[in-house]
């Protein structure tokens, strides 16, 4: 019998604790986002046996065929070229022509691909998977508009850029490019859609129960972590602080990261066929030591994000940081401290704010509105601009600083920041929601009226906010919009 599988992602922001994440003696708080990768697995019959495609329709020239072979125990995942794949394919539509003439290679899918049945292998047997596999295997990965900017879409439209518009745009846009050329937002898209991806394959072929994403701490979910965190890392070549999967996993949470080394032997190995994996990601191994606190934002308040038209280059702003800690060790070390300091002071008065709502809710209410800005995050900030100057980087540009300055000397926004590893990737803002503000404008309008005045930098506002729905999930295909129509095979 056919089955269809729908697991979903998010986002992320890290708020607070960018490069010290990358240290297990700190923490951060990452804010998960609304904005979500969609993985929808179909057994597919109109694909020859033991072959997968994978499609990404959001872009042109994306889509993967892939063979895999079950024989002498192992599994082997091949990639083919996309002609290839779309060569047995009935009927090929005039609009899948241009596709079917690319022969690339998507590194992340081909390592989800080879890693997640390697493992399901183990888990329920080399013949299971060949089962499943005999179908072949329809796969189609898309991510909310939010992951890209939508300047161009504004435009063609003739929409200005506000968040009304943004809700005017149909789901799942198509970016009319290349996935190499388009201009992402710095939420985390590679995370989002790898942990979406391996757990939607962990799914499918009963490798965790239906029931595993339900709940937080699940073997299940934490299984889909550690494999997401391993695949993750072997597709960038460098094990990471893994904030933005536990995100995707977990949802909104203060993180610790997990030591390198309980996946230091997976990442060197060539032959990645003949790797054993369950060992190593099961959530019974106890060197997978990270910490996941549980977080969300203070009720009557939210995220607010826009992109700034530039990007960083998130590994190469690392580099250089961890360039300049290693070569002033007593310098990096009071800041990284200090900086911990206020980061630990930031996260202790969000959640004293929620628990003062659920201790007096009417207090909170009525006190929300005249809430002052936060002083630790405009320590934090300072501090990290120190830590640019020190390093020779970036982490808060001087146009950007300029615009975090003009947010937060409005009433009703309480702080604000350049996410993550900083750059001219994006800022994220903390505004009061206050539930009765007239005859005053919202904290919220104050904001978008700043951006769109702003000329500095080119603002555009992301639709984005806190998602309260947790990390990773089971969806049904026909309660998210424009889903079924994005991701139906053609």
């Amino acid at each position: 019998m056919a089955q269809t599988t729908v697991v979903s992602a998010p986002g992320k922001v890290l708020i607070s604790g960018g490069y010290l994440v990358l240290d297990p003696k700190y923490s951060g708080t990452v804010v998960s986002t609304s904005s979500r990768f969609y993985t929808v697995v179909r057994d597919d019959i109109s694909t020859s046996s033991n072959s997968i495609r994978v499609r990404s329709p959001q872009f042109l020239d994306a889509t993967w065929g892939y063979s895999v072979s079950t024989a002498e125990g192992t599994v082997a995942v091949e990639a083919l070229s996309t002609k290839y794949v779309c060569a047995h394919l009935e009927p090929i539509s005039s609009e899948m022509t241009s596709t079917c003439t690319s022969k690339s290679n998507n590194k992340f899918v081909h390592l989800a691909l080879q890693s997640t049945l390697t493992l399901a292998a183990e888990i329920s047997g080399i013949a299971s998977v060949g089962e499943r596999l005999s179908r072949g295997l329809d796969i189609s990965i898309v991510g909310d508009n939010d992951f890209y900017s939508q300047r161009e879409t504004l435009a063609a439209l003739n929409l200005p850029r506000t968040l009304a518009s943004l809700h005017q745009i149909p789901p799942f846009m198509p970016t009319k490019g290349p996935l190499s050329s388009v201009h992402k937002t710095g939420l985390g898209s590679s995370a989002a859609l790898i942990t979406s991806l391996v757990s939607a394959l962990l799914l499918h072929f009963s490798s965790i129960p239906a029931s595993a994403l339900d709940t937080p701490k699940s073997p299940g979910r934490a299984l889909a972590h550690n494999l997401a965190q391993y695949v993750h890392c072997r597709a960038q070549g460098k094990v990471g602080s893994g904030f933005d999967v536990a995100a995707a996993v977990f949802g909104s949470h203060r993180y610790t990261r997990f030591n390198p080394d309980v996946i230091d032997g997976l990442m060197g190995a060539e032959n990645l066929r003949s790797q054993v994996l369950r060992p190593i990601l099961s959530p019974e191994n106890e060197d997978w030591d990270h910490v996941i606190r549980p977080f969300k934002l203070p009720p009557l308040t939210r995220l607010m994000l826009a992109d700034v038209d530039a990007g960083s280059d998130t590994p190469s702003l690392v580099g250089k940081v961890l360039k300049w800690r290693n070569s002033n060790p007593e310098d990096s070390l009071a800041l990284w401290t200090s900086l911990d300091k206020l980061n630990t002071q930031l996260a202790a008065t969000l959640v004293d704010l929620s628990d003062l709502h659920d201790k007096d809710p009417g207090s909170y209410i009525t006190a929300v509105k005249y809430i002052a800005s936060m002083q630790a995050i405009q320590a934090i900030r300072a501090k990290m601009r120190d830590m640019g100057e020190r390093s020779g980087v970036p982490i808060e540009p001087p146009e950007q600083t300029q615009l975090l300055d003009a947010c937060v000397a409005l009433a009703g926004v309480v702080g604000g920041g350049v996410p993550g590893a900083g750059g001219y990737d994006a800022i994220w803002l903390l505004v009061c929601e206050p539930l009765d503000v007239a005859p005053d404008i919202p904290p919220r309008e104050r904001v978008e009226n700043v951006w769109a005045n702003y000329t500095a930098l080119d603002v555009s506002p992301l639709s984005v906010v806190e998602s309260l729905a947790g990390g990773v999930r089971v969806e049904a295909i026909d309660s998210i919009r424009g889903l079924e129509e994005a991701t139906r095979p053609v």
